[in-house]
């Protein structure tokens, strides 16, 4: 089995980027000192995020073709909280020498397979020796001709709603830390995460005043979006119990709060948006929007769980 040391950066590459296929979006691809992506409308939304091995994903825990849908899905998930719609991911990768080759070819073909999920390419990157794995990952996207849809701009008297499951990625997340086996579906949802795909556009058409996505936490998201709105919001549970049911067996097991990881647990990739009128399918209700001063409230009280995660925290 070659090793990224054995076979040297450029032949890597050209391992990596052979014989894939691009999107209309993408006009010259991986190849040359630069990419060229089209534009549609003139306006490219941009987004950049890093993985970092032993702090954002085990090896132990996740395969390499895990790690790679990963990486793409949760930039793919900040185009779409912006109304958009991901069209070309650029990767930068570092690695040791000693890496097999093989498991970067998993890692790209994970990449692969959940950009084409979205209709997007991936049009370059770098490849460089580190001591751990370190994913970087920037994703551009098309507004379609619409405004972005911002933080700001929730106004009282609207309604929160979101699209996507919440709570699932921090079940699976103490399972995995637990080794707790069995729950298969949330181990897995915190591995992959499944952002609600094409639900960004539909909010930005639907006229969503604000909107985000949950990658830290619901409370703390939104905490964002009230915060850059000016805005109270008042979170409903029992509009969330379909999530809390989905995690109260695990919760359970591991003998933790199921609300705990519905309302501060991240790495879900919901989106959470404010309307003043109808919320749009496969999106529902999950609390309002109130006057200032900016803060989150669950059920009208102040919420003293876990509001979620910080990127400094121990």
């Amino acid at each position: 089995m070659s090793t990224l040391g054995e076979l040297g950066e450029f032949a890597v590459i050209g391992q990596l980027v052979r014989g894939r296929g691009q999107p209309d979006a993408v006009a010259l691809g991986p190849g040359d000192d630069a990419a060229v992506v089209l534009a549609g409308d003139g306006r490219v939304a941009v987004s950049t995020d890093m993985l970092v091995e032993g702090r954002h994903f085990r090896l132990d825990w996740s395969t390499p073709h895990d790690v790679g849908r990963k990486a793409v899905a949760q930039n793919a998930a900040d185009i779409e909280a912006m109304g958009g719609r991901p069209s070309a991911f650029v990767i930068g990768f570092g690695a040791p020498p000693q890496t097999p080759a093989a498991d970067v070819s998993a890692l790209a073909d994970g990449m692969w397979q959940e950009a084409e999920r979205v209709g997007a390419g991936i049009a370059g990157g770098d490849l460089v020796s580190c001591p751990q794995w370190v994913v970087a990952v920037t994703v551009l996207g098309d507004l379609g001709g619409r405004a972005s849809v911002r933080r700001a701009g929730a106004r009282p008297g609207s309604r929160i709603a979101v699209a996507g499951q919440l709570g699932r990625s921090a079940a699976g997340y103490a399972l995995w830390h637990n080794g707790i086996e069995g729950f298969d579906d949330l181990r897995r949802r915190h591995l992959v995460p499944q952002p609600p795909y094409g639900q960004g556009r539909a909010a930005a058409e639907a006229g969503a005043e604000a909107m985000i996505d949950v990658s830290d936490g619901l409370v703390a998201d939104v905490g964002h979006l009230a915060e850059s709105s000016g805005v109270g919001v008042d979170l409903d549970t029992d509009a969330l119990s379909a999530d809390r049911d989905a995690v109260s067996a695990a919760a359970e097991a591991v003998g933790a709060d199921p609300w705990s990881w519905v309302l501060g647990g991240g790495e879900d990739h919901a989106l959470v948006a404010a309307f003043a009128g109808p919320v749009p399918a496969h999106w529902r209700v999950i609390g309002r929007v109130l006057d200032g001063p900016a803060r989150v409230l669950v059920d009208g009280k102040q919420w003293t769980g876990p509001a979620g995660w910080e990127s400094f925290a121990r």
